[in-house]
């Protein structure tokens, strides 16, 4: 009995207390029944009655009370240093008077459970389904698909919290705009536009939280969660280090126009239209103030314009970088804690709050109502989640509900919509299996496993190789041609080349993983790493039949030598495409699968990062650099935003004529000056503040697609806006709406788009105004460009 009582204790340790008993109380074998916690919410009263406790004594276990009264009657009965405890992520106590267990918050589910924090993986639960990485999921463009992986994740997480083993407040997604290609967390990303960022951390944190019937209440306040999302990092965060200017130090630099309209637009829209529960501050400071101690954007932007509904977290040691590394204001522990505090973070992912708040209180920097104030909302996520009373829809998840083989199918399919066909002359893809009976795979990543799930993963189901997805086609010989993926040496070329010269196909599988790109990780430049180009270079010249490429990376890397050159006929880009990833590529390269996937990143020349810096924010063109993204950069590039083949050809036609949109101003509606490329003002009321306009009027268009090829497939159809050409100083084009759609071949779809006129032809001044400018604009899809005019005048003129 010794020794199973031994295991019980150390059971209970790793997983954080998630049987809801404190670690200060004895444990016996009757908390657990076959290696499960038997507890999976507090208030449960014969978990009180086991801890020696009325239940019926304690406020916050009364269900007929508000979630925010039942908080606060747990927080007033707790000292000033168990409420210090509380807000610090590493050092959470249970507090066995009055029988509240220890909570870990930390956990991860970017594309799957992850396998961080109280997560744990074993014999019940040996590993969860890890989807491809988030910017292989974004070029999928399919709004659908973005929710359901959500919905997926969030039940192997609900069921493996029902088993012990997981927790409920994940830190995902990551909704950091790409702004920078060097960025070495670019795989984490739905990529560089800030409406199509913004739109999958909406589907996506929906996903994760909502619970079906329930995704609208009256209070939201009070609205149940299947799980805790968190949009982060908040905010002007992408570089990790450049140059020795690491994310714990750098000051982003940032203008307010830039601010508006592409670093805080995520967030905005997680807040606005996916009520996510939880916002995480980045380290880096923005113009000269910490994220995490800034009121203005935790407060005022994220709190009270934005309304949260939820808590506020650093992210991990935040609050003690502000006193170590950046000794902002000279801070003490307290005085980091109290600015923090007071500017409206509710949770330090670290000890700081925990080890200097109650001397902050004490010293008068901070007050211990304000401490309140953070526990509650804290608190009433917790109830949200069912962690005080338990959600009875959900209590039926178990062990079945991870790694089905529905949901293993799920991530075979979210890397086959995200592939993108970059080139295919003369149609050399599909592979005609009868045709093609000898195939080579050479390449470091022909036998990729880890490689293919990124970072933040979990456990995966069932991993496949492409070599494995490849080998159930038919025979197949392989060479990796390089050491590993940095390619340091040729020692291993020769034996790649002489595999080619016999090989009736040959399939390169370059790119990166995460030794080179990756958290803590930028990259120096956009070329293959090490010998990569010489070894793609020696293989096309052996090979006597055609040569597909396969990148799988999530950066951008220019690959010109290999789109120029005719031995090269088809490329696919693969992203990091999780564990089904090597099914998914050869489903692609023989046809079983049609690819539609586009690209989330604009593909620069790799010249471009010589010619400008990691530390420049602007996104427009400024003191000589060029510009961010497709929106401000007109360049040329290896492959622009949006790019992508198909194995068939798709045509679009639509009726629409000039759309007139006459907006009628009263007096307290007043006009904004724009600057114009000729430098006069063209229009008698340039533009109008988008604040103070009913914003009713709206753009309706059909847009009809044909498939005029001879396979089925999927097309994404991209709407982009255009502002009026003479207003200087605005971005190129912006896309305002995307659909993907299915077609068989020769089968043509009507797809109607309802699109708001303030929403989709604002623009941003550099004062951060955003405002509805008069004039011609443009909305652009494909080839087809339809008119809409704006005008203003005034009521009884």
């Amino acid at each position: 009995m010794a020794n199973k009582a031994f295991f019980i204790v150390l059971l209970f340790h790793s997983i954080l207390s998630f049987s809801l008993v404190s670690f200060a109380t004895p444990i016996n074998s009757s908390l657990i029944e076959d290696g499960i916690p038997k507890y999976l919410h507090v208030c449960d009263p014969s978990r009180f009655t086991m801890l020696g406790l009325d239940m019926a004594n304690f406020g916050f276990c009364d269900k007929s009370l508000s979630y925010e009264v039942r908080a606060k009657d747990l927080v007033d009965r707790l000292t000033l240093v168990e409420k210090a405890q509380q807000m610090g992520d590493h050092n959470g106590t249970a507090i066995q008077r009055l029988g509240f267990p220890k909570y870990m918050w930390w956990s991860e589910a970017l594309h799957g459970v992850a396998n961080v924090g109280p997560t744990i993986f074993d014999s019940l639960v040996p590993g969860a389904t890890s989807f491809p990485n988030v910017i292989l999921t974004a070029a999928s463009f399919n709004q659908t698909l973005w929710k359901t992986l959500g919905k997926v994740v969030s039940t192997e997480a609900r069921a493996m919290y029902n088993l012990g083993r997981a927790g409920l407040t994940f830190w995902s997604p990551n909704i950091n705009v790409v702004r920078d290609p060097r960025w070495g967390r670019v795989l984490e990303t739905p990529g560089e536009d800030p409406f199509v960022v913004g739109v999958y951390a909406v589907n996506y944190v929906r996903g994760l939280q909502d619970i079906e019937g329930q995704e609208i209440a009256t209070d939201p306040y009070s609205r149940p969660l299947k799980v805790s999302a968190c949009c982060k990092h908040f905010t002007a965060y992408d570089l990790e280090d450049y140059n020795g200017i690491t994310r714990l130090v750098f000051n982003a630099k940032v203008s307010e126009q830039d601010m508006v309209e592409t670093f805080n637009r995520p967030f905005e829209m997680c807040v606005k239209e996916g009520d996510v529960s939880s916002v995480m501050c980045s380290f880096n400071q923005v113009n000269g103030i910490p994220t995490c101690a800034d009121p203005y954007l935790l407060k005022k932007l994220v709190r009270e314009d934005w309304k949260l509904h939820g808590y506020i977290v650093a992210d991990c040691d935040s609050v003690m970088e502000i006193v170590e590394r950046q000794k902002w204001l000279k801070s003490t522990g307290e005085d980091a804690s109290a600015y923090s505090l007071k500017a409206g973070l509710d949770l330090d992912c670290g000890e700081y709050y925990t080890k200097f708040l109650p001397s902050a209180v004490k010293q008068g920097k901070v007050k211990e109502s304000d401490m309140d104030k953070s526990l509650i909302n804290l608190h009433v996520v917790l109830m949200r989640l069912g962690f005080f009373d338990g959600i009875p829809s959900l209590v039926s998840l178990g062990k079945n509900d991870v790694c089905s083989k529905e949901n293993i199918e799920l991530a075979a399919e979210a890397a086959r919509q995200g592939i993108v066909l970059l080139k295919n002359d003369n149609e050399t893809l599909p592979l005609d299996r009868a045709k093609f009976k000898s195939l080579a795979l050479i390449g470091p990543h022909v036998n990729a496993f880890g490689a293919m799930l990124g970072n933040y993963a979990g456990v995966p189901c069932k991993i496949i190789s492409p070599l494995q997805g490849f080998s159930a086609f038919g025979q197949v010989t392989y060479e990796m041609g390089c050491p590993d993926i940095k390619c340091p040496n040729d020692s291993l070329i020769q034996p790649a080349v002489n595999v080619a010269k016999n090989a009736d196909a040959i399939l390169l599988f370059m790119g990166l993983n995460v030794d080179i790109e990756n958290e803590f990780l930028d990259r120096k430049d956009l070329l293959l790493p090490g010998n990569q180009t010489h070894l793609v270079n020696e293989v096309v010249e052996a090979a006597k039949g055609p040569v597909i490429l396969v990148v799988m990376a999530a950066g951008v890397l220019d690959i010109s030598f290999a789109k120029i050159n005719p031995k090269i006929q088809s490329i696919l880009w693969v992203g990091y495409p999780g564990e089904q990833g090597g099914r998914a590529i050869a489903d692609v390269v023989f046809g079983k699968y049609n690819p539609g996937g586009r690209l989330p990143l604009t593909w620069y020349e790799a010249n471009y990062v010589d010619k400008l810096p990691m530390t420049s924010m602007s996104l427009r063109p400024v003191d000589n650099y060029p510009g961010r993204t497709y929106k401000f950069f007109n360049g040329s590039t290896v492959y622009p935003f949006g790019y992508g083949l198909s194995y068939t050809n798709f045509k679009y036609e639509c009726n629409s004529t000039e759309i007139p949109i006459d907006v009628k101003l009263n007096k307290l509606q007043h006009c904004h000056g724009l600057s114009f490329k000729n430098g006069s003002q063209s229009q008698e009321c340039p533009s109008v503040s988008i604040d103070d306009l009913s914003c009713n009027e709206e753009i309706t268009f059909e847009i009809k697609v044909q498939n005029v090829g001879q396979k089925d497939g999927s097309d994404v159809i991209l709407v982009y806006s255009v502002p009026p050409e003479e207003i200087a100083g605005t971005h190129i084009k912006q896309l305002v709406g995307f659909e993907r759609v299915y077609l068989t071949a020769k089968e043509s779809k009507s797809v109607k788009f309802e699109l708001n006129v303030c929403k989709i032809l604002n623009i941003v001044n550099f004062s951060g105004y955003r405002l509805l400018p008069s004039g011609l604009h443009k909305i652009v899809v494909g080839d087809i460009s339809i008119p809409v005019k704006v005008s203003y005048k005034r009521l009884g003129l």
